[in-house]
């Protein structure tokens, strides 16, 4: 009797060893071409994974980029990990993270579209599109950004404007204790708006409101622990309540969209664009009476281009002034030297971007509230866009790479004190301002984050206008030493849910 009789005639006794047998195979059909064979070449290294579950037990679903950053740690700057049965390659550390997305620009340069997000955007827009679409988007986009002022004298003077309401609504509440997180993210709201809608919205506009807590929302739940399992498990877990309401404020806000879209398409005027969404209207139209085939000027790729701009330009500036008052709080020997060189240099006029080259004490404190916030700890995913052998190891055409923004802000080859709040990171011996190369909070190369120059200068002008008008303080009966600096758990770092004081100074 031969061996494969054996095992024919002990599994035909054992009906129940039989199908338990039948199982694993299957398990081990279904992950085999996500765990590939070792004949392309060194891949890198990483912790034993488990068969569909891959390295999930040993991932804090809420943070993973601590966990990313401790095994970092053990298997060096480039490693895998299972995010269930997909494969991942982590990269850690400046060195290593500049120069996939910078010198390896082109293999890493694809986007990495996990279930979620392409749940909510279905390949268009510009943040989770790849190919033409992508490249079309992020062109265009850009060019009308800078079009309607992006880093120029019309859009420094949206934001000082928008300084004066939200200085209005700081004062509403007579250095009483409230939470900062609404009128902030309402003001960085209103530059995007200003710049895509062509005007801005009042802070009571319902409309507006909802659209700044849906965006919110969405932004958050796509961090949380059971949003990581639908992405690992989408087939099984589509249930999950964080999804249903994903996809519901994602509903709603394209109706409002929709609405907005239409009342600027019923007083377009061709020969004076408002902003981003006249410029679109006017090219689709353009490529349809040309008879364009296939273009990527339709509705879906206006509709998911304005999302993601008004998502991506709320969320993250508002989320970094957050964080600057709360350090400033924490730390109130470095909100004195702030206010203390803006009372020097400016005095009580409006502050203007020309000031920020005289002011690099309070410049070196936005870099730094910038870096320790460490605002989008992974990245937006990447994937490899080619098969690619990068620092020795071999890594596949279509690997998903988060590229750990966290560990390149808190390197500490790279920084002298990495995990405190230390100003002088960007000054030089004599108090000049100095730049650091491992400071990318922006990411870098391809997907480098398209409004940098404008979030650069709403930061600056918001943080040094509200810190000339206001001290912060904790709230009575809270100590410097109380207040909590553990990020809340989402897709993107913000402060967790806190209350300040803003006593007026002037």
């Amino acid at each position: 009797m031969t061996l494969f009789d054996d095992f024919v005639f002990f599994f035909a006794s054992n009906p129940t060893t039989l199908l338990g047998a039948v199982v694993v195979l299957f398990i081990l059909c279904l992950v085999s071409s996500n765990f590939p064979s070792k004949e392309m070449g060194k891949e890198p290294p990483g912790p034993m994974a488990l068969p569909l579950l891959g390295n999930m037990l040993q991932l804090d679903l809420k943070r993973p980029y601590r966990t990313l950053c401790e095994l970092s740690e053990k298997y060096g700057p480039v490693y895998s990990v299972y995010f269930g049965t997909d494969k991942v390659v982590v990269l850690a550390g400046y060195k290593a993270v500049k120069e996939a997305l910078v010198s390896f620009a082109e293999e890493f340069g694809d986007r990495q579209i996990s279930p979620i997000f392409d749940d909510m955007n279905r390949g268009h827009g510009i943040l989770f599109a790849n190919g033409e679409t992508w490249k079309e988007m992020r062109r265009f986009a850009l060019t009308a950004l800078r079009d309607f002022g992006m880093g120029k004298k019309v859009v420094e003077d949206k934001i000082v404007e928008e300084c004066q309401f939200l200085i209005q609504m700081f004062k509403e509440h007579k250095g009483k204790p409230f939470d900062t997180k609404c009128q902030v993210n309402y003001a960085t709201s209103n530059i995007i708006s200003s710049i895509v809608f062509g005007s801005r919205f009042e802070y009571d506009d319902p409309r507006f409101k909802n659209l700044v807590r849906r965006a919110n929302e969405n932004i958050s739940m796509a961090g949380s622990a059971s949003i990581q399992l639908y992405n690992m498990f989408p087939r099984l877990t589509r249930w999950i309540k964080n999804r249903q309401l994903i996809l519901q404020n994602t509903k709603v806000t394209m109706s409002d969209v929709k609405d907005l879209i239409k009342q600027l398409t019923e007083t377009l005027n061709p020969h004076s664009c408002r902003g981003f969404v006249d410029c679109f209207i006017l090219r689709k139209q353009k490529e349809e009476d040309s008879h364009v085939v296939d273009t990527h000027y339709n509705e879906n790729n206006l509709l998911f281009t304005i999302t993601n701009l008004f998502a991506a330009g709320t969320d993250t500036t508002a989320s970094t002034l957050r964080w600057g008052l709360l350090f400033l709080v924490k730390y109130p020997h470095i909100q004195d030297q702030v206010q203390e060189e803006l009372g020097r240099v400016i005095g009580s006029r409006p502050v203007q971007m020309n000031d920020r080259r005289n002011l690099p004490y309070t410049d070196a404190v936005i870099h730094e509230t910038q870096r320790l916030a460490n605002i989008v700890p992974m990245a937006v995913p990447h994937k490899t866009s080619r098969d690619v052998i990068f620092q020795g190891y071999f890594i596949r055409q279509g690997t998903t790479v988060f590229p750990l923004l966290t560990s390149v802000l808190h390197d500490e080859n790279e920084w002298e004190s990495p995990h405190t709040f230390n100003p002088s990171h960007f000054l030089d011996k004599e108090g000049k301002f100095t730049k650091r190369d491992a400071f990318m909070p922006f990411s870098a190369g391809r997907r480098v984050c398209l409004g940098e120059s404008l979030a650069k200068m709403e930061l600056f002008l918001f943080f040094a206008s509200l810190l000339q008008h206001f001290r912060f303080t904790p709230p009575p009966g809270v100590t410097e030493d109380e207040l909590d600096l553990t990020p809340a758990v989402g897709f993107t770092l913000s402060p967790s849910p806190h209350v300040l004081c803003a006593v007026s100074r002037q």
